[in-house]
């Protein structure tokens, strides 16, 4: 149907017979990521195994055993101790209620029937890869397959209702997938509002103005309090927090607003506050004192519309419930806003040109049932690249893949402007 390969140049427009490319900068609905046809195959990309991630361990809850998510220079891992304090921090705060005492949103056991936190699953190259059906932001989302087991943690298990997180990293290949409403289908695949890819490698920017499992459009993981790394005696990350009002502005590294507040003291998304270097954590229990320290070194970044001052981290029976409501006792005025800039509005967020795909083409277009081919691709300007369906995401320009039946293949490239897509068929007779 495609033809041999040939060049195709994004920004003249040209379509020749090496496959099909089109530019999404406000998206696409990219769907299920299924392709044309079932979607039954395998597939694998070339990059994508990598050992930084092996130490993780298997299962629910599984230690990093020390790996943190993101490079050093990421946003999240980001030393602010001694940035300097924004211009308006003092009205932030008091926009806030300096009164307002911090509170775990996790702990042991639960609370109303909800296991109390963001639950995370740490699989490996043995999961199976599983398709992802959008209900909602599919055009913002990242398309599957993604490697979601069919019993991954929800968010508000037993009873889950709210946000339904799921939250998975791959420990053989270093991403990190993220679901909100995610419901598991009796098939395998999974329906979600909004999914996104991060890989744990990179400091990857998501398109402005999209959103992603959070509504600010950053990943959820980096930003959860867990067990392993409070008992370690370090966090060694900024924390995601909450807050009920925020104005339609974004700080990078977020990328996504969802205002409901014309207040100029509103926060924006991706504010970050910082815990005052003379505020004295002596008094508190020693787990305490590791996360109030981390607030004092990276501080606390908003993501979502939520309750106020609230913290976010992973449930583990572990914690002492008491000892985490002493947080109670740190108030907003404790706090200070490290400085924001640039901060982007409507009127300001960048512009600029989404990826080029230059080619993407098949070793093969027709094979025997049982035999493979091997996808290649040459992008210029893309921050990640998705094959769907059967592959996944991909750090490499190559990826072979063995269809049970006729499929589609389309490759997404994203930057921070936008995504381009390009489509080749590989026929099975």
């Amino acid at each position: 149907m495609l033809g041999s390969l040939c060049v195709l140049i994004l920004l003249f427009n040209l379509l020749g017979c090496g496959g099909s490319s089109s530019p999404e900068n406000s998206g696409g609905n990219p769907g299920g990521g299924n392709g044309t046809g079932s979607g039954a195959g395998t597939g694998s990309g070339t990059g994508n195994q990598s050992t930084a991630c092996s130490s993780m361990s298997l299962g629910s809850g599984g230690s990093l055993n020390g790996f943190r998510a993101f490079p050093d220079d990421s946003p999240w891992n980001k030393d602010v101790s001694a940035a300097p304090v924004d211009t308006d921090s003092t009205a932030i705060i008091n926009f806030i209620g300096q009164s307002i005492g911090l509170h775990p949103d996790f702990g042991a056991g639960e609370y109303e029937g909800s296991r109390m936190g963001i639950p995370y699953v740490v699989v490996g190259n043995s999961q199976a890869m599983v398709n992802v059906n959008f209900t909602d932001y599919g055009d913002e989302s990242d398309p599957g397959p993604m490697p979601i087991p069919a019993n991954a943690s929800i968010e508000g298990q037993p009873n889950a209702t709210g946000d339904r997180h799921v939250l998975v990293l791959d420990n053989s290949t270093c991403f990190l997938y993220e679901l909100f409403s995610g419901y598991p289908n009796s098939n395998g695949s999974w329906n979600a509002a909004s999914a996104s890819v991060w890989d744990l490698l990179s400091n990857q920017q998501r398109p402005w103005t999209w959103t992603s499992a959070d509504a600010a459009g950053l990943p959820i993981f980096p930003g959860l309090v867990r067990y392993d790394e409070v008992a370690a005696g370090e966090i060694r990350h900024a924390i995601r927090f909450t807050l009920p009002q925020s104005r339609n502005a974004i700080v990078p590294p977020a990328s996504h607003w969802a205002g409901n507040s014309t207040n100029p003291s509103a926060p924006p998304m991706g504010m970050r506050l910082r815990l005052k270097s003379s505020f004295n954590v002596s008094g508190y229990p020693a787990r305490v004192q590791v996360i109030l320290n981390a607030l004092k070194r990276y501080g606390m970044i908003m993501a979502d519309n939520g309750s106020a001052m609230y913290i976010s981290g992973a449930p583990d029976d572990r914690w002492d419930n008491d000892e985490l409501h002493t947080l109670g006792q740190v108030p907003a005025s404790a706090f200070e806003v490290v400085q924001m800039n640039p901060v982007y509005t409507a009127s300001s967020v960048p512009q600029g040109a989404p990826p080029t795909i230059s080619s993407f083409a098949t070793s093969a277009e027709t094979v025997s049932p049982g035999n493979s081919a091997t996808l290649s691709w040459d992008v210029s300007g893309g921050s990640y690249v998705i094959v769907s369906p059967h592959v996944g995401p991909v750090r490499g320009t190559t990826a072979t893949v063995t269809p049970a039946q006729t499929t589609t293949y389309t490759l997404y490239a994203t930057n921070q402007y936008g995504r381009t897509t390009a489509t080749v068929v590989v026929s099975v007779q």
